[in-house]
């Protein structure tokens, strides 16, 4: 594997307080309105916590399309359980992405939480009885890893630590476990593993990947693949994050490329953190005063998240 390339910060670092987290914000702050991408080490998500939930996943995505298939329900719009292949698409590609996914909402609410209220309460392959429990592991501790990469977005721009942690304390954050097939079969014209798009969300947290190919859009319109080890959890700005930063943290458009090896598949589990679908995105009024004129509009996490999800085909 190359070298790594992006900017990486130690979770130690926040724990440790003074000079060290000053470092760690600043460093935050400085990559999310750079190149809105940035890595985190010693993060508190065990490998082996990563391991197990990967070879949960791969037990599932390897059963018959028929099983899989019973696990899909159209109008839970993607946000629960399994979508098939040639489903979602980016927003501005004609193709649909080439892979598979399974989303899990936030555990540990009852059934009838208003969380749920729109796509319904989480649901687990019985095919596979470690599905759940690793994965619900998993997103418990992205979440509050998330929780603390919001408090130092807001530090960074002189907002109160609770700024943007508060907008997802019930928020249906989700966990996605995605599947790229090997493509030994050939693929249509055009169609790659997930087409060159921006995240919805405020921030998303990404596991390490079984293998590379995801690649950002530099300034410049020239592509960068992104070099990291598996200990490693790559984090980037979604567009709500922007939208309410008035574009000071930038929401960068990313992609998966198809692998050299047509054989190969590829695993991983992004954590699209949500703010609650209450929330208003306005832009606030300090990064209007440090960006200029309001560039974004007024409208809610939850109005947002249905306009994109109708964009790229799950609405």
């Amino acid at each position: 594997m190359a070298t790594q390339n992006i900017p990486v910060v130690d979770a130690r670092d926040w724990t440790a307080g003074g000079a060290a987290r000053a470092h760690f914000i600043d460093t935050v702050g400085k990559s999310l309105a750079d190149i809105g991408f940035f890595a985190v080490v010693n993060h508190g998500v065990p490998d082996e916590l990563t391991q197990r939930a990967y070879e949960a996943a791969r037990t599932f995505f390897h059963l018959p399309a028929d099983v899989k298939g019973r696990y899909c329900d159209p109008a839970k719009k993607g946000q629960r359980g399994f979508t098939g292949l040639g489903t979602e698409h980016a927003r501005d590609s004609a193709q649909p992405d080439l892979k598979e996914f399974w989303q899990v909402g936030r555990p540990d609410v009852p059934d009838d939480h208003p969380v749920n209220a729109l796509y319904g309460p989480n649901y687990w392959p019985s095919e596979v009885p470690d599905f759940g429990p690793a994965l619900v592991e998993l997103y418990r501790r992205l979440d509050a890893l998330g929780s603390t990469l919001l408090e130092a977005c807001a530090a960074f721009i002189d907002e109160p630590a609770h700024r943007f942690r508060d907008m997802t304390v019930e928020s249906d954050t989700i966990v996605r476990v995605l599947y790229y097939p090997a493509q030994s079969g050939g693929v249509p014209p055009g169609a790659v593993r997930s087409a060159a798009h921006e995240d919805i969300n405020l921030i998303t947290l990404l596991s390490g990947a079984t293998s590379e190919g995801l690649e950002l859009l530099q300034r410049d319109g020239t592509w960068m693949p992104v070099h990291t080890g598996f200990d490693t959890i790559v984090v980037d700005a979604g567009d709500m994050l922007q939208n309410v930063t008035n574009g000071l943290y930038r929401s960068t458009t990313h992609r998966v490329v198809n692998p050299t090896d047509s054989s190969s598949e590829r695993y991983s589990m992004p954590c699209f953190i949500h703010a609650d679908r209450d929330v208003d995105l306005s832009p606030l009024p300090s990064c209007i005063a440090r960006t200029g004129a309001a560039r974004y509009p007024r409208i809610t996490a939850g109005e947002y998240l249905a306009q994109r999800l109708r964009e790229i085909g799950l609405g």
